[in-house]
């Protein structure tokens, strides 16, 4: 298969690539530069600049395009790239997949679990409920523009947790758990949705074969709060885990972005994605650290 990747110079689609190329298929990378060579194409998301014709000999699209929710903080202005950031990649490429004479027969666009909110108590699969807050509206509205594809088009939206990398939402947290500075962070005891690198990567190319629709949540299927897994990175790093960070520090120093991504409760279950037979690679946060851990 020919892959189109949008967002294949970030965290998830570099080794997307690798896995791609790995699984015997062609990545093609959407670069806002000159192309260099047959593997790359030019476009212009803020625009919505994108030839329909190159997608012709596309078999798959992958968009990963959009502002990074670990920039900290959400200033007003920051929220609104995070939206249309994600708003306008899709745009662009469901108006060009419209427009296509042969159209790929499937597009993986980027989602999230900021969907369902905060949902203490609750086990949360693809059929639940969308939460209320900023990231809920934000994931809404993202999958809402990937429908707007070719009938042809089978279309998924990649529900990501927590990716534990060392590029990821882990970042600010590694240096300090080197240090011996980790600690939980509010009660500690909140569902964190993680899923390795590696995973996330191999669950999107699986997923480009397989029959399945819709929403699937991408995310690792052992349950853990985030005091399992920054108890564990500290653990790894043979450092103590012993300096909480109050909520009321976390939210007064980032605001939403604490509520929403550090202190929202996510129970998230992965079993539409095991169901369809995928075989997670790291199946524990200690494993997926482990396994960060060894990456340069």
């Amino acid at each position: 298969m020919r892959v189109l990747i949008a967002g294949a110079s970030g965290l998830i689609g570099r080794e997307l690539s690798r896995q791609v190329e790995t699984a015997g298929h062609t990545p093609v990378r959407l670069v806002r530069r000159e192309a260099l060579g047959p593997n790359e194409i030019r476009w212009d998301p803020a625009t919505l600049v994108l030839d329909p014709s190159v997608l012709d000999d596309i078999d798959a699209v992958v968009n990963l395009s959009g502002a990074s929710l670990a920039r900290l903080p959400w200033t007003s202005g920051y929220r609104q790239e995070i939206l249309q950031s994600r708003l306008h990649a899709t745009r662009t490429l469901t108006d060009a997949l419209r427009r296509s004479t042969n159209p790929p027969t499937v597009l993986l666009n980027g989602s999230a679990v900021g969907i369902y909110g905060n949902r203490p108590g609750e086990v949360l699969s693809e059929a639940s409920a969308v939460g209320t807050d900023f990231l809920a509206e934000v994931v809404t509205r993202w999958e809402a523009e990937a429908q707007l594809t070719p009938e042809s088009t089978r279309i998924v939206t990649l529900r990501t947790g927590l990716v534990l990398a060392k590029g990821g939402a882990l970042k600010p947290v590694l240096p300090l758990a080197k240090l011996g500075l980790a600690g939980p962070l509010g009660s500690g005891m909140q569902h964190w949705a993680w899923i390795s690198l590696h995973d996330e990567a191999a669950a999107i190319v699986h997923l480009l074969t397989s029959t399945l629709s819709g929403p699937v949540n991408l995310v690792g299927p052992t349950p853990a709060t985030a005091n399992d897994i920054i108890s564990t990175l500290a653990a790894a790093l043979h450092r103590p885990f012993r300096l909480p960070v109050p909520k009321p520090i976390l939210t007064f120093l980032l605001q939403d972005a604490a509520r929403q991504l550090l202190l929202a409760d996510q129970q998230v279950s992965p079993q539409k994605l095991l169901d369809d037979g995928f075989e997670f690679a790291q199946r524990t946060p200690a494993t997926a650290i482990a396994w960060m851990l060894r990456q340069p």
